[in-house]
């Protein structure tokens, strides 16, 4: 046997490694399951709970804010302290935090369960991803365990809207949180026995002046991206997106000058990892845009339930579990650039087919085309996430999957405010000019607002005026999807660009001898008592 061939078969991960990967796949559906539920439960919550719009809509938000704070400190907090150590300190908190949302009294205490939810939920997915950075160093078998995390992902997105209408069919609201604990509880039992600890024995204490920049770069930033989205351009959300910035340039400018920084800006001198990140942002960002406004047409314009809506996306999601099977082995006879590039422009065809979908009959175009998006994005997702993760040294596995699920975040936000902004205006647009003179002034209002907002007064409009509202949305749609295929065109061709140099079959590339991990080495097990 060959000393590379010796090499190759001690970075090869056995069985146990295999089984770890079970338990990683937990928390990872669990929070694709926790994304979709919610949605379906507002009308339950809003019935018992009775909160005002403002505290509904923190119900809602405070969980995507909370985890987009904290996931750069939560990454490095596990480089410092042990990966298997926060996921485990994760999954407690995140269980109990579960069990006070569930039962919840008050407006009040939801959103404190939510917030809850949300900082202990950012200590899972880095974790997890860290974990299989560090337990498959064969570059192939990486591939596959990636592939894998981000199929149980594609499931729990899946069967989410489904499962959660089933629970609010048969319990009550609280059940929707409830789906968590008995996750929790097999996670906790599991992951000492087959998960290894890792963590970087020499990074130093964690920077809470960091701590606090990062916070106040992100929130501000999540929130004025937000504000865009529901309110459209205004003083409030060019303020707070100011403030991140600005708080964001102290946060860079802190990180270069501290011995161990939150976040290492060297990661970014890699060229698969900067451009990785780039292809993420941009190709998630705009289809969790589409997204919404897609499960919007299924319940506002076709007039499915919650549950049908659900079945209706199942297409989708199905593609994507098979897609992100199949990204391996192609990956493997050809180059990750070209397959990511090659695959998106697939979804270019599905935004397309979308961009022509009319308000009466457009059911099944705009599955085809959901399909097309989602088969395309897969390779995206699995090679962009093992880019990401894989190009960083073993010790900073923990920041390099952070930052990953962090351009997550930021691209899905910014989809939803811009693609939300031209829905919105082509809606406002279309509609104003078909209103009623005779329309009372609070239902001109609602009407004018959003489709939902005509839905909700539709017995105080006549169905002509519903019809409209509904064919001026579905315009929106068109030019927003056609829109989002623009962009993921050019970002087709930047990925081939960006990424040509990484070769096929799972190896890494040569870096420049500057880039952080350009002689990268097996993570080193944590000490015994820590350890396996």
């Amino acid at each position: 046997m060959t000393t590379d061939t010796q090499a190759s078969a001690d970075l090869r991960a056995g069985p146990r490694e295999w089984l770890g990967l079970f338990v990683l796949t937990l928390p990872t559906i669990l929070l694709a399951l926790d994304a979709t539920v919610l949605n379906l439960a507002v009308p339950h919550i809003s019935a018992d709970l009775n909160p005002s719009s403002t505290e509904l809509l923190w119900t809602v938000d405070i969980y995507g804010f909370m985890i987009a704070g904290f996931l750069v400190t939560a990454g490095t907090l596990g480089d410092r302290i042990g990966r298997r150590k926060l996921l485990m300190i994760g999954a407690l908190g995140f269980g109990l935090a579960s069990v006070l949302a569930a039962t919840a009294t008050s407006p009040e205490m939801l959103i404190a369960a939510r917030a809850l939810l949300g900082i202990t939920g950012a200590t899972l997915m880095p974790s997890t991803l860290a974990l299989i950075s560090n337990m498959f160093q064969d570059p192939r078998q990486r591939g596959v365990a990636i592939s894998v995390w981000v199929t149980c992902f594609s499931v729990g997105i899946a069967v989410g809207p489904v499962l959660g209408g089933a629970l609010l069919e048969w319990f009550w609201w609280g059940s929707v949180f409830l789906l968590a604990v008995p996750v929790m509880v097999v996670l906790l039992v599991a992951t000492p026995l087959l998960l290894p600890e890792y963590k970087d024995t020499d990074a130093g204490r964690i920077d809470l002046a960091s701590v606090a920049l990062s916070l106040v770069t992100v929130l501000p930033v999540i929130y004025g991206i937000k504000r865009l989205a529901e309110h459209g351009v205004d003083a409030v959300a060019i303020g707070t997106l100011l403030v991140g910035v600005v708080f964001g340039v102290v946060f860079v400018q802190r990180q270069r000058k501290l011995a161990d920084p939150l976040l290492d800006l060297r990661l970014f001198k890699n060229r698969a990892f900067t451009a990785a990140l780039l292809v993420l942002l941009l190709g998630l960002g705009l289809m969790g845009g589409l997204y919404l406004f897609i499960t919007q047409y299924l319940q506002l314009v076709a007039g499915q339930s919650p549950i049908k809506a659900g079945l209706w996306l199942l297409p989708a999601a199905g593609a994507l579990i098979v897609a992100s099977s199949l990204t391996p082995a192609i990956a493997a006879k050809v180059r990750p650039g070209f397959v990511v590039g090659g695959a998106l422009f697939l979804s270019v065809l599905g935004y397309a087919l979308i961009a022509m979908v009319d308000s009466v009959d457009g059911l099944p175009l705009l599955v085809t085309g959901f399909v097309l998006i989602y088969t395309g994005i897969s390779p995206m997702m699995v090679l962009g996430t093992d880019l990401v993760v894989g190009s960083a040294p073993p010790e900073k596995a923990g920041s390099a999957a952070a930052m990953s699920e962090t351009a997550m975040e930021f691209g899905i936000g910014l989809g939803i405010a811009g693609l939300g902004s031209v829905v919105t205006a082509v809606y406002r647009d279309e509609i104003s000019g078909a209103l009623p003179q005779d329309l009372p002034a609070s239902v001109e209002s609602t009407v004018r607002d959003t489709l939902a907002g005509a839905d909700a007064v539709s017995d105080s409009v006549s169905p002509e005026l519903l019809d409209q509202a509904r064919e001026a949305f579905t315009n929106g749609l068109n030019l927003a999807s056609g829109l989002a295929g623009a962009i993921v065109a050019v970002v087709a061709i930047a990925a081939m660009v960006l990424l040509r140099h990484v070769p096929a079959g799972g190896d890494e590339e040569a870096p420049d001898a500057d880039e952080p991990g350009a002689t990268p080495a097996p993570a080193e097990p944590a000490t015994a008592g820590e350890g396996r």
